[in-house]
């Protein structure tokens, strides 16, 4: 086995999985992403929190976009148009 293909695999899930449900959900946030992912989808063992996602988006999901709600200051997520 190639050295971290836990890890990429595990990464490559996360990317899909986010990809689906925000494509699935447009004008969701950090929040409703992580409580699909850990609810839904069982992912627990992942150790997910809307922080983490918030900072996961940017560097690994370039197909999202982002604005701030203006009522929240929430970030909302959609698919680049």
């Amino acid at each position: 086995m190639a050295k971290g293909a836990q890890k990429e695999a595990r990464l490559r899930r996360l990317k899909e999985e986010i990809l689906n449900f925000v494509s699935i959900n447009p004008g969701c946030t950090a929040s409703q992403i992580v409580a699909w992912l850990s609810i839904d989808l069982r992912m627990k063992n992942h150790g997910l929190t809307p922080r983490k996602v918030g900072f996961f988006i940017p560097r690994y999901c370039k197909e999202l976009v982002w604005k701030q709600d203006s009522m929240t200051g929430k970030r909302i997520y959609t698919n680049k148009a």
